[in-house]
C-alpha cells in the first residue's frame, strides 16, 4: 500500500513507520523541519517536507495514498510561552487544512490518532482540540471511510514531573489518590496504529489504546524506587495554585487553563467515562517498564 503519515518521527511515528516500511509499504512521511529528512529517510520512508497549515502541499502529498495517517499536536501551532497564540484555532484550522486536503486529494481511507476526552466538548480543558478536529473529518463524505484512534495519557507525559522531584522533592498535581487510571505507552500506540492501518475499512470506527492501569499513588512509588527515592509522595495541589505556579513561569493562559482543567477532569474520572463503556485490552508495556525509561531521563538531566 501506498501510506502518507503525518506527525514526522515522533516517539509514536518512528515505530510504526519502521513496522510499515518492513511489511513493504511504500511509506511517506511528512514533516514540518527539513533537518528531520534525512533521519526519515534512514528508515526506508520517503520524506515530504511543508506545514499542516499548507492545504495545496498536504493535497498533493496526499494524492494516490491508499491511507492517510493524520494527527495534530499543540506545538505544531506554536510556542507554549508564547502569549499570543491562540492553540485551538491554529489546531482548529489544521483540522480543516486535513479535511480539505483528503477530499481533493481522493483519499478513501483515514487513520486519525486523536486522545481520551474526544467523545465530549465539556470539562476536558485543552483536549477539547481533539474532539473539534474528529468533528472536522466527521463532515467528510460518508464514503470516505475513517477509524479514530484515542490513546490515554502518555507515559511519556510523566517526563513532566522531573523538574518539581528535583527541586521540590514531591511530585505536585491538582488531581492524585489511589484511583486507578489508564495510561499508555508510544509503543503500544505504534502497535495499535500500524495494525489499523493494514487491515481494510469501512464506516466510522472508534478504538481506545492503553497500556497500563495505575494510581498516581502507585507511580510515585514505581517511580520513586526506580530513581533512589524510594520515599517519593504524590501532593494534591488546587487549581489555583497550579494554575498560578504555570502563570508565574509565563505559560501561555490557554494553554495553563487548558491544562488544569484537564488534569482536574482525571482527579474526578470525568474524563475517562467513555473509556470504560469502551475498554480496550491492555498493551505489553507497564509502569514498571516506564520507570526504567523514567529513572534513566532523570538521572540524565
Amino acid at each position: 500500500m501506498n501510506i502518507v503519515l503525518t506527525g514526522s518521527v515522533s516517539n509514536v511515528g518512528k515505530p510504526f513507520t519502521e513496522k510499515l516500511v518492513k511489511s513493504g509499504h511504500s511509506v511517506t512521511v511528512i514533516s514540518s523541519k527539513s533537518e528531520r529528512q534525512e533521519g526519515i529517510v534512514a528508515l526506508g520512508a520517503k520524506a515530504a517536507i511543508g506545514s499542516m497549515f499548507d492545504t495545496e502541499f498536504l493535497t498533493r502529498t496526499f494524492k494516490d495514498a491508499d491511507v492517510v495517517y493524520l494527527m495534530e499536536t499543540l506545538d505544531a501551532a506554536g510556542n507554549f510561552f508564547d502569549k499570543e497564540v491562540d492553540f485551538i484555532a491554529a489546531i482548529n484550522q489544521i483540522g480543516n487544512n486535513y479535511r480539505q486536503a483528503v477530499l481533493d486529494s481522493g483519499v478513501k481511507q483515514v487513520v486519525h490518532l486523536s486522545s481520551i476526552g474526544a467523545h465530549t466538548d465539556k470539562g476536558t480543558g485543552i483536549l477539547i482540540f481533539h474532539h473539534n478536529v474528529e468533528n472536522i473529518l466527521k463532515q467528510l463524505p460518508e464514503e470516505i471511510a475513517i477509524k479514530f484512534i484515542r490513546p490515554v495519557g502518555f507515559f511519556t507525559n510523566m517526563f513532566g514531573f522531573i523538574r518539581n522531584i528535583q527541586t521540590k522533592g514531591v511530585i505536585a498535581s491538582n488531581w492524585g489518590g489511589d484511583r486507578k487510571e489508564p495510561w499508555v505507552s508510544p509503543l503500544d500506540i505504534a502497535d495499535v496504529v500500524s495494525e489499523e492501518i493494514q487491515k481494510p475499512f469501512s464506516g466510522r470506527t472508534c478504538r481506545y489504546v492503553a497500556s497500563d492501569e495505575v494510581s498516581p499513588d502507585e507511580i510515585a512509588k514505581a517511580l520513586g524506587e526506580a530513581i533512589g527515592k524510594p520515599d517519593l509522595q504524590w501532593q494534591i495541589i488546587s487549581n489555583e495554585e497550579l494554575l498560578s505556579s504555570w502563570l508565574s513561569i509565563g505559560f501561555n493562559e490557554q494553554i495553563a487553563k487548558g491544562f488544569v482543567e484537564f488534569q482536574a477532569s482525571q482527579g474526578t474520572g470525568a474524563l475517562y467515562e467513555d473509556y470504560y463503556k469502551n475498554k480496550p485490552a491492555l498493551g505489553k508495556v507497564k509502569l514498571a517498564d516506564f520507570a526504567k525509561t523514567f529513572a534513566a531521563a532523570y538521572k540524565a538531566e
